[in-house]
This record gives structure tokens, sequence and C-alpha cells, in this order.
């Protein structure tokens, strides 16, 4: 997924960025709001590192010379152009690596600085942040045009040479390629990796998970013989880890079975919510659909998950209560036309519903008869002379006796027959 503005200001800009043109104009720009502005923005931060300067440089006491020295390009200004300008992927990859390259000079400069002071200390933590963004970007693309195993490569070597930036959620990524090569025991390693208790969940983590689980049993597993000799440990296993990704996004599932219908998902995405659903399903379906079985044994188990936790705003089974702002974001962040799934759903008891039809039912009738007494008088009288008619009662009575007869099966009563001597 996208960073979001705030995430651009964070990861892009530092203290110390006004002490440089390029970076100062991009630290505006990240605040824009104005698509066009932004882009008008970046061009102007690369314009104005196209200015050659000249350093003097002396060779010989009696003569010098000239040099023309470049300045360092803006990695950020190419970073936000390939977004937001570039209209193909292959355009946008093409960007990404002219980031890359000023990128990757910035950050070795900043290396050897930063421990001058803390001003050089965050212009290496921004100039780290915006090369690890970049060679992620440069992995996605390359996946997206079918270099699927040159993207795994990229991911690894990325997280391998950064192991503790886990907050652009490259081993997300890494294993939405491995499912997509049907490298199942890579996923796992990742997943023991990653899957940690004191590690942020996602729904790509939680259902990857279950999905290997169920990927173990769902080719044999039925309802009928499960019910019969009761699920076997491996079966329970998979229930459990459906239950647990369940828990944490509660909107997945209808996606995964088709009971919703889905739509592109969002540029950005919320933790939990409607919006991470959409997303989460667009991307993984096909690896659901691939395993055989795995979208059956989660159809008959996924709502087992609702009886274990009977109040999930106020306290959950395996993760923090559900949050409850989580429909107000949800609803800024998907487009109009979608309905967004509401968990958990306010749903009335019966005895509340029939209290209120009764009580509207009465307050109509007191309307009307406060405002035509006349009619309503009539109105009552024929309906209390229909209740208390001979024929009212015939009929009620036969009725009655004809249901009884039809339940308990009664033959009809055989009709006498009269013979004349």
């Amino acid at each position: 997924m996208n960073l979001s503005a705030q995430d651009h200001q964070t990861f892009f800009t530092c203290d110390s960025d006004h002490l440089r043109p390029a970076d100062a104009i991009m630290q505006k720009a990240w605040r824009e709001r104005n698509p066009q502005a932004r882009i008008s923005a970046a061009h102007e931060a690369l314009e104005i590192n196209e200015i050659r300067s000249r350093v003097e440089v002396p060779l010989i006491a009696s003569s010098t010379i000239w040099e023309i020295k470049l300045l360092p390009k803006c990695a950020t200004a190419y970073i936000l152009l390939a977004e937001e300008e570039a209209t193909t992927i292959a355009e946008a990859e093409k960007l990404f690596k002219q980031a890359l390259k000023a990128g990757d000079g910035c950050y070795r400069r900043s290396q050897q600085l930063q421990h001058h002071g803390s001003q050089y200390e965050a212009q290496h933590r921004r100039d780290t942040n915006v090369l690890v963004y970049i060679k992620r970007r440069l992995a996605m693309c390359a996946r997206r045009l079918g270099r699927t195993r040159e993207a795994v490569k990229m991911m690894r070597d990325l997280m391998k040479e950064f192991p503790l930036l886990s907050m652009f959620n490259i081993h997300e990524n890494l294993l939405e390629a491995l499912l997509e090569l049907q490298a199942y025991a890579d996923v796992q390693a990742v997943l023991a990796k990653y899957d940690d208790i004191s590690l942020p969940k996602s729904a790509t983590i939680c259902y990857t998970a279950a999905l290997l689980k169920a990927r173990a049993v769902s080719d044999k597993f039925s309802p009928e013989a499960a019910s019969r000799r009761g699920l076997s440990t491996a079966e329970m296993n998979a229930v459990e880890a459906i239950h647990r990704a369940v828990e944490f996004n509660p909107h997945v599932p209808k996606y995964l079975l088709e009971m919703k219908s889905l739509i592109l998902p969002p540029e950005h995405i919320l933790k939990r919510g409607d919006s991470e659903a959409i997303a989460y399903a667009f991307f993984h379906l096909a690896h659901w659909k691939r395993v055989e079985g795995a979208l059956n044994l989660l159809h008959c188990t996924w709502e087992g998950t609702f009886r274990m936790i009977p109040y999930p705003l106020e306290k959950g089974h395996l993760f923090y209560p559900y949050p409850i702002c989580t429909e107000t974001a949800d609803r800024e962040l998907l487009p109009s036309f979608h309905e967004v799934s509401v968990y958990p759903k306010k749903e009335l008891p019966f005895f509340i519903l029939f209290t209120a039809g009764l009580c509207s039912f009465t307050a109509m009738l007191a309307l009307l008869t406060h405002q035509f007494p006349e009619l309503m008088g009539v109105f009552a009288k024929a309906m209390i002379d229909i209740f208390c008619s001979a024929e009212f009662r015939d009929w009620n009575c036969k009725s009655i006796f004809m249901r009884v007869e039809d339940e308990l099966d009664i033959p009809p009563a055989p009709q006498s027959q009269h013979f004349q001597n």
C-alpha cells in the first residue's frame, strides 16, 4: 500500500532540509494537497539540481583550472513523480531507478557523517528511509511486470540489509510474491519470523497463516465426516488459525467467499477495517482458490469465531477488543458507492422490535381517533360487529377443526346411504 501524507512527511523529511534548496522545496511539496502543485514542485526541485556549480581547484601554484561539478540529485522528487505523474509501471520503474541512483549517493554520504552530530544523524535516518522505500518500490514494479523471482530476490536482499525497518511491510510484499510462486515452504519460513506475538499483525499475516494450516487438511475435509468422528489435530489447528484471522479482521471472509462484491482497493488502508479486508481479498483471493478445499473449510468454520467473542468491542480472545472507530475511518477511505462492512452488526432483539411496532400502531390509532372521531367510531363499531357476528364465529370454528384434522390426519367421516325399500 502507498504511504499516507503524514508518512511522507515523517519518512522523507528532516529538520535540516532547509539547508538544501531542493529538499526545502520537497518539504513543502509533501504538505501540498493539490496533486498538480506537488508535481510542479518536484520538477522545480530537479531543475535546481541541474544548475552546475563551478569549483576552483588549484593544481599548480602558477595556474588553476575550473572543474564542473553537479549538485546531488533529489531522490524524493523522483519518488513523487513516479508515484503521481507516471502513467505506466514501466515508466514508474524508470523514475525509481533514477531515484535509486540519487538516493544511494545521498545515503553513502550521510552514512559517513552520521556520527558528527544529531543533525547528520537525522539526515542519515531520512536517507535510509528513502533508499529502503525506493528499493521496495522497484521490487514491486518488477513483480507487476512479471519478474516475480527477481522481485523476491530484491525483497530478500533488502530485508537482510535493513532488518530493523519493518514499518514498510516488506515482508508482506514478500509473502504475496512467494504465494504467487507457490513456494509454501518459503512462506512458512517468513511467517515463522514475522508472525510473532511481539510484532504488529495484519490481515496478510493472519490469513496467510490460516491458509497454510488449511492447505494441510482442506483437500480431505468434510463437514459431515467431521461431525461424526470429530476434528483431528491438524483440522483443529486449521480451524483455530481461521478463528484467529477472523478475530483480527472479521470483514475478510465475506470477500473471499464472494458473499460481498469486491472493488478496487483504496490507496490507503486501516488495520482491522473494511479497507484492509478489500485490499487483502483483492490480491490474495487467487491464492485461496488455488488451494483445493480452502474456501470450503473457511465457509464451514469462520462464523464460529463470533461465539468465542460475544462482546468484541469490550473484550477480545487473542487480540485487543475490536476498535470502534473503524467504520468512520473506512467511510473516508472507501468510495461512496461501496457499502462499508460494519462489525459487530447492531441487531435489536425481537421483543424491542415488537414493542416499538405495537407502540407505533397504538399511537397511530390514537392520532386517527383524535383527528377523525366519528369515522373511527364507525370503523370500531363495524369491527366489533364483524368479530361478534355468528357467521365469523362459525367460520373461525370450522377453520380450526379443519386444521386439527389436517395435523392429525383424520379421514373424513363416511356419508350415510339411505336405501329405499
